[in-house]
């Protein structure tokens, strides 16, 4: 197996590499970012219906809007330096409903510029889950976090395009 070569300049002395490059999502919790992913599984909107028939019409059914559903979307393969993540988590852990507006960023290819923004209304974070740890691994990663929410929106108002 060949190694491709990277398009990123190694770390070296006097060449600071931004290690968040690499991730295309950020994760912005307030307003303030607090960690990066490479992968976000699919949003998912589900807007339930209700079959009504009206009288005694017994051949024609009329389709209602239900409730709208929005399961828990989850963030995979992430870094962060963020304490304040952290402690948003044992909020949950601890029963203390600390839901707070969080937005998903993807940004460019070279993770410079924001592309679209996904805004979570009332998120709180609902499980975790930490990668293998190793002796040689660098950062404090996350192997994924899921967060449960009230309302999704789509924000297209910072992004180029």
């Amino acid at each position: 197996m060949s190694e491709q070569p990277s398009s990123a300049p190694a770390a070296q002395p006097g060449n600071i590499v931004d290690p968040y490059r690499q991730y295309n999502f950020k994760l912005v919790i307030q307003g303030v970012v607090q960690g990066h992913f490479t992968r976000i599984d699919p949003f998912e909107i589900i807007v339930h219906h209700l079959d009504h028939r009206e009288g005694t019409d017994h051949a024609t059914t009329t389709t209602l809007m239900g409730r709208v559903e929005y399961p828990p979307v989850t963030l995979r393969y992430g870094l962060t330096e963020s304490r304040e993540m952290w402690r948003w988590l044992f909020n949950a852990v601890s029963g203390v409903a600390d839901r707070r507006n969080v937005s998903i960023v993807l940004l460019n290819e070279s993770g410079t510029d924001e592309v679209r923004r996904w805004n979570l209304i009332r998120a709180w974070p609902c499980r975790w889950r930490s990668p293998s740890f190793k002796a040689l691994g660098n950062g404090l990663a996350i192997e994924h976090m899921t967060l449960a929410y009230d309302r999704l929106e789509l924000d297209d108002a910072g992004a180029a395009g």
